[in-house]
């Protein structure tokens, strides 16, 4: 079965437990090697010095005593070389024939019962030693042949402790282990509290994550760090807040898009209807009349009158569902208008109807109010305000219509008495399709375009438009940018 580990913090100890336990063996075989290395060439060069010293004795011995047959007379001064030797080497000597019987020893028991590998290769003329371990203690035999004039007149053999030195080698390796062990063990202390210092905010950034896949934005990351987590936990928390940010503008659009699509439907209900009652009074009375012809004069007068004020209320409503057909295209060429004789003019036309409304309109506007526009748009504009203030005020009342300059911008007012309007109503009576009192557009032919269309207007022209309502007053306020001097429409 293959083990998958999923923890960041799982795979760092491993791998590095993996690490420090090979490099832990590693340097502590390389440190053991070298130190057996360094004893076997301390225990050469001391054997060497051993071999050097024993051969001047025997060598000087032959010179002072010369015999015919050198093994023989190897054999008599055994004894007192080995105990020179013994002396001058501070080591156990003994002495061999050449076919290797024991002739003396400075300790006999110390040659006997021990290996004899080293002895056998002095027979067959080789230097050589071994190395014994027993108890603790560390003992080298060294055995070489002795050579007179190219003879071989018999062999010298060693035993030497070397306690001491495999005791210091001893000690050093156990220095060299604990303090490789106690530095390993500090490493993978650290390494062990990086990781969880790297593994444990990943785990929240993790957890963060899954809750946010889960649909929760409101979560956050908390981390006073200053490191690339630190910088991460703050990306995550940006990039959560826009993305919530995007997401509740989406669902407010969304929610504005239902609310325009069910205004629309009502907008298109509200005009078949309209349409369709009006045709079929007209067709009604059209057909009586076709069929009773002026027969009956006051029905003809009564029908025919009908005819006319229901028309007159038809074109009325497909003349707002032109403007608002027309909002959505270009905007023709502007220039330089004074807009004080155009209000004028207006107010001087729609005087008629404010008159057949009972009502009148009294105008205050100043001279030299230029402003860069169309002029088809700005007295449709005009038009409008003027035609929403007649429909809406009380009757017997004066609609008041101001022109001024203020602070660089051309301000229009228009007022009229009116019931008082909730903040929440004057909020929407810009949208398109919406009218203050359902009733009363409908008795008017209003279909609600005519403030949505005087906006867009004002709009077009990077002007400002308001509506207040207070102390029986509603009042309408458009600021104009005041036009550069350039050319003036006629």
């Amino acid at each position: 079965m293959k083990l998958r580990i999923r923890s960041i913090r799982a795979k760092f100890l491993i791998g590095f437990l993996l690490i420090f336990a090979v490099s832990f063996v590693l340097l502590n075989g390389t440190v053991t090697s070298i130190i057996r290395t360094s004893n076997q060439n301390i225990i050469t060069d001391d054997l060497i010095g051993l071999k050097k010293t024993g051969s001047s004795y025997v060598r000087q011995a032959f010179l002072m005593n010369h015999f015919g047959n050198d093994d023989i007379y190897f054999e008599q001064i055994a004894e007192e070389m080995i105990r020179d030797l013994y002396y001058a080497t501070s080591s156990e000597v003994s002495a061999y024939s050449i076919d290797g019987k024991l002739i003396h020893a400075s300790d006999a028991a110390v040659f006997t019962g021990t290996t004899a590998d080293d002895l056998e290769e002095a027979i067959r003329g080789n230097t050589a030693y071994t190395i014994s371990y027993e108890g603790g203690t560390a003992s080298v035999l060294y055995a070489y042949p002795v050579v007179i004039d190219g003879v071989k007149v018999g062999i010298l053999r060693y035993a030497k402790p070397f306690d001491l030195l495999y005791e210091q080698s001893g000690r050093i390796l156990n220095a060299v282990f604990y303090i490789a062990l106690a530095i390993f063990a500090a490493a993978f202390l650290f390494s062990y509290l990086l990781s969880r210092h790297i593994s444990i905010p990943l785990t929240k950034l993790a957890a963060a994550s899954n809750e946010v896949t889960k649909g929760n934005l409101d979560v956050r990351l908390s981390m006073e760090r200053q490191d690339e987590i630190g910088r991460l936990a703050a990306n995550f928390n940006e990039m959560i807040g826009r993305l919530k940010s995007q997401i509740d503008k989406i669902e407010r659009d969304r929610d504005r898009l239902e609310k325009l699509h069910l205004q629309n439907k009502h907008f298109f209900d509200h005009v078949t209807h309209e349409l369709k009652t009006p045709l079929t009074s007209v067709l009604g009375y059209a057909e009586l009349i076709k069929e009773n012809g002026e027969s009956d004069p006051a029905f003809f007068t009564k029908g025919m009158n009908h005819i006319v004020d229901e028309s007159r209320r038809l074109q009325d409503m497909v003349a707002s569902l032109l403007e608002t057909s027309k909002e959505q295209g270009r905007w023709e060429e502007t220039g330089r208008i004074e807009a004080g004789q155009l209000l004028r003019d207006v107010c001087d036309a729609m005087s008629f109807k404010a008159q057949r409304y009972k009502k009148a309109i009294h105008i205050e506007a100043a001279g030299e109010l230029y402003v860069e526009a169309q002029p088809d748009k700005l007295r449709q504009l005009f038009i409008n305000l003027i035609d929403n203030a007649i429909k809406y005020g009380h009757p017997q009342s004066q609609i008041e219509v101001k022109a001024s300059t203020e602070s660089g911008m051309i301000r229009f007012e228009f007022a009229n008495a009116s019931d008082s309007i909730s903040p929440e109503r004057l909020a929407s009576l810009f949208e398109p399709f919406r009218t203050d009192d359902e009733k009363l557009a409908r008795e008017q032919g209003s279909v609600g375009l005519g403030l949505h269309i005087a906006k867009s207007i004002v709009d077009g022209m990077n002007g400002t438009i308001a509506m207040a309502s207070a102390d029986g007053m509603t009042r309408v306020t458009v600021l104009l940018p005041i036009a550069a001097k350039g050319v003036e429409w006629s």
